[in-house]
């Protein structure tokens, strides 16, 4: 895509719609912008986007009577083709401008059934965790890191590093490997700077074509939205430039995998951090609040890793030992520590980072379910333990066993099965949606199962 094509930065005004949008405001702020359509919007159980382009002249449609989907075309709505229709309403304060795609802008909005939220919607999900959050003058903040790698195919089909220098053995930090897909980086950086969101840094990471781009934290709520805009951005960009930008969890066994680490600290009313103590005897800056909240994550841990790594995939990301890969920065172990990066919470300082998920979840489950278990720590003041400022690769089994450390399931199916018995997950997020959830895992493990791959063909084809 020529940079004659990229011309949102000419375009009347500034690209961030106004906070007090009415429809008469987002009427001439579309015009200013020459918009064409917006994309209805909403995600489906695996957190991918799903739109229907409604021309602008209809815009009103949107945020009154909504936009009608059949539900059974997407996965995890429960919804057969009899049923009502699944209807997205409009939320106006969602709508942002697609810089990659001039013409066009988008909105996010409410599933509803029959005039109901619907409870396995997903952006509902999060919602309604968020209330109980609210009910008691609290705001989850979060800063969601997502990794990326950015492939392109050859001619026998093969995927490779875009840049096809990029063969350092330990590529992190690199300038030549930043440098070189700087175009597909400074577009996706500068689409989202446009629209207000405040990209603070970018790096080339652990593996060939491997990248970070991290944005200032928000509510829950908005950065789970920012975080299908950047897909968006980044998939659209990629595919302009002939690449593929992936957020599969491993995409190759010799690669580090892709992480999306969430950075979590709850706020009142006046902004304060409330994780945040200065008298912690343990100096990592936490309050009683966020050591409770802590734990609830760290009691949760197995069920919660069902949706923090949702694929099959996830489990060549959470593995025992040495990878394949070398390093791996995907720990395993139910623990937390100060900065410690080898137990699955790290604790930077005054705040709290959950480092299981991978860029395969959906951001609205995975924060969902971190508020539930969250939440279930301060009810019940739960204690996390002391914390464990020790590199876990280095320990033995024993070693790790002896300091009653639970490792994470090292499986989905294990995963999966922990979260089926999850009273607490069923009783916040929804039965209907467990046993959704739990269903197309199960069949996802399954298929994966009756796949003959690569590997076995090569280790048993004429081995016995």
């Amino acid at each position: 895509m020529s940079m004659a094509h990229w011309n949102w930065r000419n375009s009347p005004g500034q690209l961030v719609a106004p906070q007090d949008l009415d429809i008469q405001k987002a009427k001439l702020f579309l015009a200013q912008h020459q918009v064409r359509y917006v994309l209805a919007q909403f995600v489906d159980i695996y957190g991918v986007a799903k739109s229907k382009a409604v021309p602008v002249d209809h815009l009103e449609d949107i945020v009154t009577d909504g936009v009608g989907f059949a539900g059974g075309g997407v996965f995890g709505m429960r919804l057969a083709p009899h049923e009502p229709e699944y209807m997205v309403i409009g939320d106006l304060s969602t709508m942002t401008l697609t810089p990659w795609a001039p013409g066009y802008a988008r909105m996010m909005g409410t599933g509803t059934v029959c005039g109901k939220p619907h409870p396995i919607d997903t952006r509902n999900i999060l919602k309604t965790q968020i209330a109980r959050l609210s009910e008691r003058g609290w705001t989850l903040n979060t800063g969601i890191e997502p990794e990326f790698s950015l492939f392109e195919r050859t001619t026998d089909g093969s995927i490779v590093p875009f840049d096809s220098t990029d063969v350092l053995q330990k590529p992190a930090y690199d300038y030549r490997g930043l440098s070189r897909v700087r175009v597909f980086l400074e577009r996706v950086t500068e689409s989202l700077q446009a629209l207000g969101i405040d990209v603070y840094q970018i790096d080339h990471e652990d593996g060939n074509g491997q990248y970070e781009i991290n944005f200032k934290y928000a509510d829950a709520l908005t950065s789970a939205d920012q975080i299908i805009l950047f897909k968006m951005a980044a998939a659209e960009i990629a595919h302009e430039l002939g690449a593929i930008c992936s957020f599969m969890p491993k995409p190759k066994s010799s690669t580090t995998g892709n992480g999306m680490h969430i950075h979590a600290s709850i706020a009142d009313a006046a902004g304060r951090n409330l994780f945040h103590d200065a008298s912690d005897k343990n100096g990592m800056g936490l309050s009683q609040l966020a050591y409770h909240f802590l734990a609830g994550i760290l009691k949760h841990a197995a069920a919660l890793t069902a949706l923090l790594a949702p694929s099959v995939n996830s489990y060549k990301r959470l593995v025992i030992g040495r990878t394949a890969s070398g390093t791996t920065w995907a720990p395993v172990f139910v623990a937390y520590g100060d900065n410690n990066r080898t137990a699955m919470v790290r604790v930077p300082y005054g705040r709290i980072e959950l480092r299981t998920g991978d860029s395969g979840m959906n951001p609205y489950l995975a924060q969902a379910a971190m508020i539930a278990a969250g939440l279930d720590g301060v009810d019940r003041k739960l204690d996390p333990g002391p914390p464990h400022n020790v590199n876990f690769y280095a320990l033995s089994p024993q070693e790790i066993a002896a300091r009653n450390i639970d490792i994470l399931p090292q499986s989905l199916s294990e995963a999966v099965e922990a979260l089926n018995k999850s009273e607490l997950f069923r009783k916040t997020l929804g039965t209907e949606f467990i046993d959704e959830f739990v269903s197309l895992k199960r069949d996802e493990w399954t298929d994966y199962h009756r796949h003959v791959s690569d590997w076995e063909v090569k280790r048993y084809l004429s081995f016995f």
